[in-house]
């Protein structure tokens, strides 16, 4: 049987009770033909004796229900022609929301096309004789769409098919006659491929839009959690050096209290000897006086004579008129105690904070290894990437485009695009050093200065003793003491690229605003050798942040 058969005899494809294409169809007596799983449920749910839901004819026993092996032919030819002329499409019955066949009897199936030349929804079923008839193929199919009256012209009720480009409109043919004469007229499917570049290149600016917000929503993200991060630590920052100097003020002033009860004390020595012996001298006198007094009242001449070197006795000699007591002078001492104790509390502040500051960026640290690939010819690497130094001889290397050509410069492997990084580097017993971080994109073979202008953000050791920021122009760095470690902090969202004395705990100086626009990468450089007097290595140092 042709599929054109099958399409005009499809109500009898259907079974009455499912509404379906026959599952299993069998025949019963009377002719009729039923799923077979339908018929047997229903006579299982009504009564005996067994009916045909069609005729009413009735059966005195329950009927066998052979299968139908001829309408099973025809529907498996019938749904795989059907298959075959949708392009594969499976039939299914439309749901809510979905555009019915307006074809379909019974249960409507889902449409795949919708012709604007017929104004009218198909299935894949009802779709095939658009594929099939030569009178159909030139019919103008889109994908399915709900009001069809929306596709017609309001004035002639005909598909708009048609593109006016003068006026920017769709038109049907006859429009395109009356109303658009002298127009430049093309299909709506010519228009729609001309257009199609622009519409790519909108979605290309769309999804380019996409990626930025989403770059920037990632970095403020990225912002709001280190900034969580750092209100976190400046609290637990402020809670230990609030401690420290309030333990510093309490211990300044059980020292003042001390410095003042010791003074009194010493006055109370002083005076209790004075009283101590005063007091001894005034008994001896008044005893003295006694007895003079019982010796001056006596009529025995002989007795007072012959004792009168008694009356003779040696009397206390000390002259207490010149001795002072004088109590203790506290004027001052509490202010003089308050400015000391200023003074070591702005010390112990300034390294209370700075350090907790420095630990805070220490918690960023990663494992910066070096690339042998871009190192200047002068430079030795250590085999695990830790250290370099300046060699006494240029080594013969491949020119490759990483490699620095003329600076001694050598770059991490690592390069970083975003969020926070640290790392340490000992530059003990060197003349002459610089450190920082670079852009990927530096001059690496020609002369330009190491500025931020050109990628740079870096600080340097010349001479020994001349410390350098290579900023735009060089500043120079007044340092109090030589650093043995400099800690490199980088912040990519905020711009920033920090240098730290490690040991001593002090900032050396920073870079702010910077606009980092690729991969930046550490960058170190030794100097030359200086016929070894700056022999010695720079060396990538592991942090310890409970130092």
């Amino acid at each position: 049987m042709s599929v054109t058969s099958c399409l005009l005899a499809e109500d009898q494809l259907l079974c009455c009770i499912c509404l379906e294409v026959f599952i299993e169809p069998v025949t019963i007596p009377c002719g009729h033909n039923f799923c077979k799983l339908c018929i047997t449920q229903h006579w299982n749910i009504n009564a005996s004796p067994c009916r045909c839901p069609l005729c009413k004819k009735q059966f005195p026993t329950r009927p066998e229900v052979p299968v139908n092996t001829f309408i099973s032919e025809i529907i498996a030819e019938f749904k795989q022609s059907a298959g075959k002329r949708s392009g594969g499409l499976q039939t299914q019955v439309s749901r809510p929301g979905e555009i019915p066949c307006d074809i379909c009897s019974g249960k409507k199936l889902k449409a795949v096309k919708s012709c604007l030349t017929c104004l009218a929804s198909y299935c894949p079923v009802h779709l095939d004789p658009h594929h099939t008839s030569d009178r159909l193929k030139s019919h103008c199919l889109i994908d399915p769409v709900d009001d069809m009256d929306s596709r017609l012209c309001a004035e002639h009720k005909r598909p708009l098919e048609l593109f006016c480009k003068y006026d920017c409109v769709c038109v049907c043919s006859h429009c395109s006659v009356l109303g658009h004469s002298g127009h430049s007229i093309v299909s709506l499917k010519d228009e729609y491929e001309a257009k199609r570049s622009d519409l790519e290149r909108t979605d290309d600016e769309i999804q380019q839009m996409i990626q930025e917000r989403h770059q920037k929503n990632q970095e403020i993200k990225l912002l709001k959690r280190y900034s969580q991060e750092d209100t976190e630590r400046e609290i637990a920052t402020g809670v230990r050096t609030f401690t420290v100097l309030m333990q510093t003020a309490e211990r300044g002033l059980n020292e003042l209290i001390e410095k003042i009860e010791g003074r009194q004390k010493t006055m109370d020595e002083e005076a209790d000897g004075y009283i101590e012996e005063l007091e001894g001298e005034i008994n001896v006198l008044k005893k003295r006086s006694t007895e003079l007094r019982q010796v001056s009242k006596t009529q025995d001449y002989l007795h007072i004579l012959q004792n009168f070197s008694f009356m003779n006795a040696v009397l206390p000699s000390k002259t207490w008129r010149a001795v002072q007591v004088h109590a203790p002078s506290h004027g001052g001492s509490v202010l003089k105690a308050v400015a000391e104790l200023e003074k070591t509390l702005g010390g112990e502040k300034k390294l209370l904070l700075y350090r907790d500051r420095l630990r805070g960026v220490q918690h960023y640290a990663v494992d910066v290894v070096l690339h042998p690939d871009t190192a200047h010819p002068w430079l030795v690497l250590s085999e695990d990437g830790k250290q370099v130094q300046s060699g006494e001889v240029r080594r013969d290397l491949p020119d490759n485009p990483e490699r620095f050509s003329l600076y001694a410069n050598v770059l991490a492997r690592q390069g970083f695009s975003c969020g926070r990084f640290y790392y340490e580097v000992q530059v003990m017993g060197k003349s002459d050093w610089t450190l920082g971080v670079a852009a990927s994109s530096v001059n690496r073979k020609s002369i330009v200065p190491i500025s931020p202008v050109y990628g740079y953000w870096a600080v340097s050791l010349r001479n020994g003793n001349e410390f350098m920021a290579l900023a735009s122009p060089v500043l120079g760095l007044p340092l109090s003491s030589v650093p043995r470690r400099v800690g490199v902090y980088v912040s990519y969202e905020e711009g920033l690229v920090s240098f730290h004395n490690v040991d001593e705990a002090a900032h050396i100086y920073s870079f702010t605003n910077c606009c980092f626009s690729e991969e930046i990468y550490p960058l170190l450089s030794p100097g030359l050798n200086h016929g070894g007097a700056n022999a010695s290595p720079l060396i990538i140092s592991p942090v310890n942040c409970d130092e």
